[in-house]
């Protein structure tokens, strides 16, 4: 699995504003509802409630990996945000999450979950890579730091 197959520049936001994960939540489910990708706002945002509720999905290094399952998903689908500030999410490690992938998948299809996060504990276990991202400027700059690496 690819990211850059499910990523699109419409699907990336180089300028988060959210300080703090809830916020940061809204924020970004709202890039699905804009693309058409999740119908139902509220249903989506309890999902990755109820994820968070079980363990902390600020993984570390500035990495933030919100997930979540959702009925009536034809297929996974994702976005990413990029925060130069940082964002108060209680993370693993406590440090700051400056990029966020957040997903969505499937509830009866868990191997385009499982592949998804396979390829992005590659992609963050590059060095540098999450500094990279977070330097980017614009959403197809991010995309060609992912293809790069994909």
């Amino acid at each position: 699995m690819r990211l850059t197959d499910l990523l699109t520049p419409s699907l990336v936001k180089v300028d988060l504003i959210s300080e703090a994960k809830e916020e940061l939540f809204d924020e970004m489910v709202q890039l699905f509802v804009d693309a058409d990708l999740v119908q139902d706002r509220d249903l989506a945002l309890q999902a990755l409630f109820e994820r968070e509720a079980e363990m902390s999905t600020g993984i570390s290094k500035g990495f933030g990996l919100p997930h979540g399952k959702l009925v009536g998903l034809q297929a996974l689908c994702m976005v990413l945000g990029i925060s130069r500030s940082g964002i108060a999410y209680d993370a693993l490690d406590e440090e700051p999450v400056h990029v966020v992938l957040m997903a969505f998948s499937e509830v009866d299809n868990p191997e385009p979950h499982l592949e998804m996060l396979s390829e992005v504990a590659r992609l963050f276990s590059i060095p540098d890579f999450t500094e990279k991202l977070t330097c980017a400027e614009t959403a197809e700059q991010v995309l060609a730091i992912i293809a790069n690496e994909d």
